[in-house]
């Protein structure tokens, strides 16, 4: 149908073969296949050239209409091929939501600006499942944790984030610039997970047991900025991840843990999937602090 409309545009089959780079003969024969199976004539001769009957007119009309949606489907799936189009689902922790998430899509929105993107918090739960569902292109998560992630995951390290002492202000270890973790053994600790269990708690109960003790909690708050209020109130102190602190609450002191010195190594848990997507690409890019 396409010669049908190139043969119709230029007034001749020889026209038409010098635009397309076929010869007349081979324009010729596939405009006699396209008769036959049309089961009409599609064109007439007028002078040296020729012109369509109405069947041909017909055809030739459609011929450009599937062209013109052909061309458009081309661009769409080219623009899908390179992330200009389509959506990317993410999921991640509140830490991350503050720090790394809004940065890292920033850069998306500027590089693919028609890119729907679905974000979404999941907190207190484990973001990872809905990667592991299908429901989710990539989340952010925190290892080492007591599973791996299910087959058909890859993980993208993003960084290391050190946990740190976190004392109120006129305690006496805040006179340290390092503290050993087992000088924290006969303390009362501030909780920030809430009464559930997860890989932040899990580091935590890890690194105190390798220091030879168990931490006495007497507060779980839900959220590490109020664990800092109940540190600073004096009822305890904590352990905070550096990405939780934020700006410290005044009435903290802050230091560095070791022997050992617990980390929370954050990870993008991506679907097979969607790893060679460009805009997964850029958001993994975007997503390094160093990138930033």
């Amino acid at each position: 149908m396409q010669v049908l409309r190139a043969v119709v545009t230029s007034g001749s089959i020889s026209a038409a073969a010098r635009n397309l780079g076929y010869t007349p003969s081979a324009i010729s024969q596939q405009l006699s296949t396209l008769e036959r199976e049309a089961g009409t004539v599609l064109l007439e001769r007028i002078g040296r050239g020729v012109r369509p009957t109405a069947a041909g007119a017909l055809l030739s009309e459609h011929a450009e209409a599937l062209s013109d949606q052909l061309a458009k489907a081309e661009s769409a799936l080219a623009d899908l091929k390179n992330g200009a189009e389509g959506s990317l689902a993410v999921r991640y922790f509140a830490t991350a939501g503050v720090s790394l998430v809004p940065p890292a899509v920033a850069v998306l929105r500027r590089e693919f600006p028609r890119l729907k993107l679905d974000l979404r918090l999941v907190e207190p739960e484990d973001p990872l499942p809905e990667v592991e569902s299908g429901d989710a292109d990539v989340a952010i998560v925190v290892f080492p944790r007591t599973s791996p992630p299910a087959k058909g995951i890859e993980l993208v390290h993003l960084l290391d984030d050190p946990y740190r002492a976190v004392l109120p202000k006129g305690h006496a270890l805040a006179r340290k610039r390092v503290v050993d973790l087992s000088d924290l053994a006969d303390e009362q600790w501030i909780g920030h997970d809430g009464p559930q269990s997860g890989p932040c708690s899990e580091i935590l109960t890890r690194a105190c047991a390798s220091a030879g003790f168990s931490p006495s909690f007497v507060v779980h708050s839900e959220d590490y900025q109020t664990a800092q209020g109940f540190v600073a109130a004096g009822l305890g102190i904590s352990l905070i991840p550096e990405l939780g602190l934020g700006s410290p609450h005044p009435g903290v002191a802050v230091r560095k843990v070791r022997h050992p010195a617990p980390v929370r190594v954050i990870h993008a848990a991506v679907a097979a999937r969607a790893r060679d997507n460009p805009a997964m690409r850029t958001l993994l890019g975007a997503l390094k602090p160093e990138n930033g």
